[in-house]
């Protein structure tokens, strides 16, 4: 016997005396291709480490049973006789995967098995908050991307909130975008809590719900330190002792490969009765054609492409889902019933409403394939898309199947085809339900036809189209539009639960749906409001989204909240400058297009059309709901408005007026942007919401506005004048001193002392690009000067402005400032204060007591704690000189209060009038010579009241009319009496149709404010008063639908007054 010989009997001993467990792989390496180190160690082991790895029972009949199965082991592998008849080992495939030099992707199925781990890992904690599901006892979950459950749904419904989804929901309580989450980065499901807390955002419950972060949970790809999957292995497993394993590297790569090896025949077996339980699931083999049936011996890559990856047949009715996998439309429809909603192929969400259909190329080739009759003794070759027509002739034939393919419209939509090409689709379906009719009903198809077509606009929900078909069907017409019910219903200061019962009533007595329902109205609404058309700016705005369905937002979103930032606490509601813009020139739709027809221009120019805005901001005083006694502290708001004031459109060389505001101080045109429960003087907080309104209007300054309009896209560029300002809101945005201040005015520089000496010649140096400059100089003092020579250089500027406005005069306020003084200087004429100017406090109380008692007796003027714009008017007359003259003794004092008051009725319609050069023309060219009357009287028959000081109105009424009318050709047009009169609707808004809550009411008055400044819903009204002060005639020629269409208005017009 040999050395060779011997070694080799030894060896056998060995191995047949201790079993080698199989798990450190000595069986997947065949002896030819094992290194000679490798067979060096496996000595070593054999012979000083056989006793630490003995097995355990339990092991030991693991591994047997693992033998009898047939998995191949170091004694069991096989082999064949060579030629000297010794038998050498075969080199089984396993065994050739098991190396590394035969595994070349082994490293890269590792890193999907740890992918698919860390995803499986992934889906036991909750996207939002990052807690284990395991915390919650009853093991609630949500999908992330999935629509709102039925709880969530109601709910909404009662807030009339328009989010279905809840990646929507989430965006707007949390703040996170889920819409761009990967699953193998994101989880896909939240836990209940956060449910809980979403609930509570949108209920008016009181208690809080705990939430466990304060930051953003952020989630990170898989990684080797990744948190999620380490924190998961500690968590499920005990860490358990590894024996000391004494292995050459190259032998723990054998042993893994081995193992990935195994796990990957797991799979495949997993993954082959899975695809099995999809298809028993479709059970779609009687109904769909086989792949066997195709002509062309396609590859297998193609054939794979056409089939549904379910059932393994041949597309029929294709739908692609979301993550780009088509399958037929049966197959998807039961798996997604049965399944839940993932895609069968990949486990990404997937909802029936993703559902689409693939492109059209794909459907033509789909429909260009040859394929097989499975008829008996029929040998034919026939296309998928004429497939149903051939099988047609084989109708007694069990082995055809009607072929479905409806992805992409590869045929005509029903509608579209002529009324013959439809009689020949819908033939069968016509005589199952003439079946129907004639054994059920009688034979009345009509009604059969009608009731079905109900149902199913019931069964989407579509009730609106249901409501008008049922009407029809009852022969009760369809009713007044939702639109005109919508006009009625603001005009009028409904609210929601006052409209329904006049709705119901109406319905109930007359017999008729005469009103629309409420769903109506909120379409129509949302046609109306901000949001819901589409528009681009070129170039974008910077520092605004992009996203255009904007509608009513926190007036405080956005603001970063820090330590040393001024807490602002108050509820502001707002829409974004650039939506309401929009809206409201679609809302002026009709009257561009008649404007430009009317200057003879055609439908089609695209602009650039130019949209000059006047805009407004003013406080509303106290505007708390007084029960009793009040509160104890008043609630004070502020409005922020716009107006559209005129449109032009370049055409040549020269613009064209195509629209002009012909009432720009109503407040049917002045509509709301922002709405504020805060005080006017709280420099801070108006600073605070204002501030986002003016970064979007300095960005639309320099864009282009593309809007589709008429069926054209047109450009509009904005011009934006801030004038609808009152002074004491100029000098808080602009950073002026008060009022009361040693500067006087807000156009000039002139002190009050300049002003009393020269009242008349001034004119307008105040900008705000200089007030910019001069709080920089009060800022800085770069000249170290004290603080008059300071105060002296910046004239008045102590704050930094905040909003652009226009140098002008308040019409409104400057009459309400001149009549107050009118009525003062009445006061000192009534106790001769020309002549002893040193009276006591109680002689002039007295004074005023006889002046009120006068006025009430003689104008029936009663006496008011504060000037106001009624009292105003009615003051400033030539009748009420008169009787004020009645109490003064001085013929001569007579003289100089008549021609006072004459000088300035003269003055008051060049300011007051929206356009004097037309409506006052002879007042515009005295104006001059009146103010250097005016000016001339107070400095001497009054010089006892105007000798060294002057008031504020007073001065910008003589000395800077003349220069704004040049500039602006007007100032009552520019005038903020608009935003003024919008005050009562605020209050009236608020008490009727707000909801009774402080976060939901300012919400609710901006959008009912919104609407009602709606030129569409205008048009309605003005059309319904003209038709009832007209009086209900009808023409003898008229025809019935005419006669139906009046009926239903007078008894529209009999209910409202009902």
């Amino acid at each position: 016997m040999t050395a060779n010989d011997f070694r080799d009997d030894s060896c056998t001993s060995i191995s047949m005396a201790v079993s080698v467990p199989p798990t450190l792989g000595f069986s997947s390496a065949p002896d030819e291709i094992q290194h000679p180190h490798i067979k060096f160690s496996e000595w070593k082991f054999k012979l000083f480490r056989v006793r630490s790895f003995e097995k355990a029972p339990e092991e030991a009949q693991k591994e047997k049973k693992e033998a009898s199965e047939g998995k191949p082991s170091l004694e069991q592998s096989p082999s064949v006789p060579d030629k000297a008849g010794v038998q050498k080992p075969v080199l089984t495939q396993p065994a050739l995967k098991g190396h590394p030099k035969f595994s070349k992707k082994g490293h890269n199925d590792g890193k999907t098995g740890e992918k698919a781990i860390h995803q499986a890992n992934l889906r036991r904690f909750c996207r939002i908050c990052g807690n284990s599901f395991k915390t919650d006892k009853h093991k609630r979950s949500y999908p992330v991307h999935g629509p709102v459950d039925a709880k969530t749904q109601s709910l909404l419904r009662k807030k009339e909130k328009r989010a279905t989804s809840w990646p929507d929901l989430i965006a707007r309580v949390f703040r996170i975008d889920v819409k761009a989450d990967v699953d193998s980065i994101h989880p896909t499901e939240f836990c209940h809590n956060c449910w809980r807390i979403m609930n509570r955002r949108f209920s008016s419950a009181p208690c809080e719900v705990y939430f466990p972060r304060n930051t953003t949970m952020e989630w990170h790809p898989h990684s080797p330190s990744c948190d999620i999957c380490h924190s998961t292995r500690r968590g499920l497993r005990r860490r358990r002792h590894h024996t000391r394993e004494l292995l050459s590297k190259r032998i723990k790569m054998m042993l893994d490969r081995a193992r990935q090896v195994r796990r990957r025949q797991r799979r495949a077996l997993a993954k082959a009765s899975s695809q099995e339980g999809l298809k028993q699931i479709a059970d779609c083999s009687k109904i769909h054609l086989s792949t066997k049936l195709l002509v062309v011996d396609f590859p297998a890559h193609f054939v794979k492409s056409i089939s549904c990856q379910i059932c393994e047949h041949i597309l029929a009715d294709p739908v692609e889902t979301s993550c780009k996998h088509v399958f037929c439309r049966v197959c998807i429809f039961r798996c997604l019933k049965v399944m839940g909603s993932y895609c069968p192929s990949c486990r990404y969400p997937c909802f029936p409403t993703d559902l689409e259909s693939p492109v059209k190329s794909f459907v033509n080739i789909l429909n260009s394939l040859l394929v097989r009759c499975p008829a008996k003794e029929c040998n034919e070759e026939v296309s998928l898309e004429r497939y149903n027509h051939h099988v047609s002739s084989h109708k007694e034939s069990k082995e055809t199947l009607v072929h479905i393919n409806k992805g992409g419209r590869p045929r005509q939509h029903l509608l579209s085809l002529t009324r013959r090409a439809q009689k020949h689709r819908l033939r069968e379906l016509k005589l199952q339900v003439k079946a129907f009719a004639d054994k059920e009903e009688g034979g009345d198809v009509k009604s059969v036809c009608l009731t079905l077509f109900l149902l199913a606009l019931r069964a989407r929900n579509e009730h609106r189209q249901a409501d008008e078909l049922e009407a029809i069907m009852q022969g009760r017409g369809s009713g007044l539009q939702p639109a005109v019910c919508l006009a009625i219903r603001v005009n009028t200061f409904l609210s929601c639960s006052q409209y329904h019962k006049m709705y119901r009533t109406v319905k109930a007595i007359t017999g008729r749906q005469i009103f629309q329902p409420l769903h109506a109205l909120r379409h129509a609404e949302k046609v109306l409001l901000p949001g819901y058309h589409p528009f681009e700016w070129q170039p974008p705005l910077k520092n605004v989204s992009s996203c255009t369905d904007v509608g009513i937002i926190d007036g405080l979103s956005g603001l970063s909240s820090s330590v040393d930032d001024y807490p602002v606490d108050t509820i502001a509601k707002r829409f974004r400058y650039d939506s309401a813009l929009v809206s409201a020139l679609m809302d002026m739709e009709e009257d561009i297009l008649e404007g430009m027809r009317s200057q003879d221009l055609e439908d089609y120019l695209n602009g650039p059309f130019t949209v000059v805005v006047k805009e407004s901001c003013d406080g509303m005083g106290d505007v708390s709901e007084k029960h009793g006694s009040g509160p104890a502290v008043p609630e004070k708001a502020v409005r922020f408005s716009f107006t559209i004031m005129r449109i032009t459109i370049s055409h040549g060389s020269h613009s064209v007026k195509v629209f002009e505001e012909a009432k720009p101080n109503s407040e049917l045109c002045c509509k709301p942007l922002c709405l504020m429960l805060a005080d006017e003087s709280d420099h801070e907080t108006l600073t605070a919401i204002l501030s986002p309104l003016i970064a979007e209007r300095e960005a639309m300054k320099s864009s282009e506005l593309m809007l589709e309009m008429g069926g054209i896209l047109r450009t509009f560029n904005f011009i934006f004048r801030g004038t609808g300002y009152d002074e004491k809101l100029v000098r808080e945005v602009e950073g002026l001193e008060a009022s009361g201040s040693v500067y006087i005015c807000t156009l000039c520089d002139a002190t009050r002392l300049e002003a009393s000496q020269n009242l008349v010649f001034h004119s307008i140096t105040r900008s705000h690009a200089e007030n910019l400059e001069r709080y920089e100089v009060w800022r800085s003092n770069p000249y170290h000067e004290s603080v008059e020579e300071l105060r002296d250089r910046v004239k008045g500027v102590s704050a930094k402005p905040f909003i652009e406005t226009v140098p002008s005069i308040d019409a409104l306020h400057c009459d309400i400032g001149n009549a107050a003084e009118f009525y003062k200087i009445f006061q000192l004429e009534i106790g001769e204060v020309y002549k002893n100017p040193s009276a006591s406090k109680e002689e002039r109380k007295r004074w005023q007591a006889t002046l009120d008692k006068h006025l009430r007796k003689r104008m029936n003027l009663k006496p008011i704690m504060r000037m106001n714009g009624n009292f105003a008017r009615r003051l400033m007359t030539k009748e009420t000189v008169e009787a004020v003259c009645e109490l003064i003794p001085s013929e001569e004092r007579h003289q100089a209060l008549r021609e006072l008051m004459d000088l300035y009725l003269r003055m008051k319609p060049v300011w007051r009038s929206s356009c004097p050069a037309k409506e006052c023309p002879e007042s515009l060219c005295q104006y001059s010579f009146n103010s250097q009357r005016f000016a001339e009287l107070l400095s001497t028959k009054f010089k006892y009241r105007y000798e060294g000081k002057i008031t504020n109105y007073f001065h910008k009424t003589l000395a800077h009319v003349p220069e704004l009318i040049e500039r602006d050709g007007s100032i009552g047009a520019w005038a903020s009496e608009g935003n003024e009169s919008g005050n009562k609707l605020f209050r009236r808004f608020r008490k009727m149709n707000a909801r009774q809550s402080k976060c939901y009411e300012m919400e609710d008055v901006l959008k009912h404010h919104w609407l009602y400044t709606s030129k569409y819903l205008q048009k309605f009204m003005n059309a319904h008063k003209a038709f009832k002060d007209s009086g209900f005639t009808i023409d003898s020629k008229a025809t019935i639908g005419d006669i139906s269409t009046t009926e239903d208005y007078q008894e529209s017009q009999d209910s409202m007054e009902f």
